[in-house]
């Protein structure tokens, strides 16, 4: 009796090898036949992977696996060219930093389908072990997440390895914040003009950086208006003019007394309307950690103040504008394109204003509304310390 004879194979092919193993090989979308990752130990089990191999491909799935093989170094330097435009001077320089200094040096030879999450992870513990700081892990597994999500994204892998890697935590700090009357007594003590530039941090909640970059152009003195439109920053040491933080251009009214004081300075300040307004002593743009050595940290000192820092008086700002009329105006003075950011890093409550609601509660329980809002002025007396901003 004849044997029966067996199916035609529809798809891809199987050969028996020499060790007894079978390996199967398929047709890509290109015609290219490709073996399978891997041989089987029977024709059945070929068949099944074939099968599914079959399925990725007609529903649009199927990764070439020579792309997989592309290295961390070579995806992230591509990748880093194809963002780069639409980044800052100083991210940029920030994520070249990362790759070069702690991405490379252990994952960039390897290929990206060789990653696993336990891959990524212990390059996060390796990092923790030589003692990074929080910040600086999260900084670079940021950067590798978008590496591989952007491989991901252009089809070189099925999914990313920087999934479920438990980061370390960042410490949590809060900012010192000053009431007004501390914030002028700095001002005070703050030699010229540099007395002005502190001004705009405390009273117009300037990055240091924007205030850095203010340009005589930037200041409207009858219209009592700031514009803020550029932003100086560091970069591997190199001082890069750039947008602001959050790429928009924003307009805050002054206090008269402070559009006032910055007008007479300006009657006095040299050049045309591109002339920074704060400058070094020989003319160029300030550089943050001199800045503060020379001027901030003894105006703080004089005004018998400790532990402040420049951002502290940006992050007092916010809080005493939301004490006073709401996160969404306090958002807009900081440049924030979402009121979430303004609550979450710069708005705190107000000391003194939890008793303040707890009072107001008793009337409230009692039928007797004597509060009409806690966004209204507080007294004619206020000394200030409640959020009120007091002249300079």
């Amino acid at each position: 009796m004849a044997g029966k004879r067996k199916a035609r194979r529809s798809f891809g092919r199987v050969r028996k090898l020499p060790s007894g193993r079978y390996q199967a090989r398929y047709p890509g979308p290109d015609g290219i036949l490709r073996p399978a990752d891997r041989t089987f130990a029977t024709t059945t089990d070929a068949d099944l992977w074939l099968v599914k191999k079959r399925v990725e491909i007609e529903e649009g799935r199927w990764l070439d696996p020579a792309e997989g093989q592309t290295t961390v170094r070579d995806w992230a330097a591509r990748w880093l060219a194809s963002v780069a435009p639409q980044l800052k001077h100083k991210t940029q320089a920030s994520y070249r930093s990362l790759i070069k200094s702690r991405i490379n040096p252990v994952l960039g030879d390897r290929e990206l389908a060789s990653l696993r999450p336990i891959t990524v992870a212990e390059w996060v513990a390796a990092m923790k072990t030589q003692g990074l700081s929080a910040s600086r892990i999260r900084q670079a597994y940021r950067v590798m997440s978008q590496i591989m999500g952007s491989a991901v994204d252009n089809g070189l892998i099925a999914q990313t390895p920087c999934r479920g890697v438990r980061l370390p935590r960042m410490p949590q700090t809060e900012p010192h914040i000053l009431t007004p009357v501390e914030a002028s007594r700095i001002v005070r003590n703050a030699d010229a003009p540099h007395d002005l530039l502190i001004a705009l941090l405390a009273f117009a909640g300037l990055r240091v950086g924007e205030a850095f970059a203010l340009r005589r152009r930037d200041v409207d003195v009858p219209g009592r208006l700031l514009v803020v439109d550029e932003n100086l920053a560091e970069a591997n040491g190199a001082l890069v003019f750039d947008t602001p933080k959050s790429h928009q251009r924003r307009v805050l009214s002054l206090a008269p007394s402070l559009a006032k004081r910055l007008g007479a300075y300006l009657d006095g300040l040299p050049g045309g309307d591109d002339a920074l307004l704060f400058t070094n002593r020989s003319g160029r743009p300030l550089r943050y950690n001199q800045w503060r050595k020379a001027y901030f940290d003894p105006a703080v000192s004089a005004a018998r103040l400790t532990d402040v820092t420049p951002h502290d008086l940006r992050a007092s700002h916010g809080t005493w504008v939301a004490d006073r009329y709401g996160v969404m105006t306090a958002a807009h003075r900081l440049g924030h394109s979402n009121a979430s950011v303004t609550t979450r890093h710069y708005a705190r409550p107000v000391a003194g204003r939890d008793a303040e609601v707890a009072t107001a509660s008793d009337a409230w329980l009692t039928g007797h509304d004597g509060v009409h809002g806690a966004r209204r002025g507080h007294g004619e007396d206020d000394d200030g310390s409640a959020g009120a901003l007091v002249p300079l």
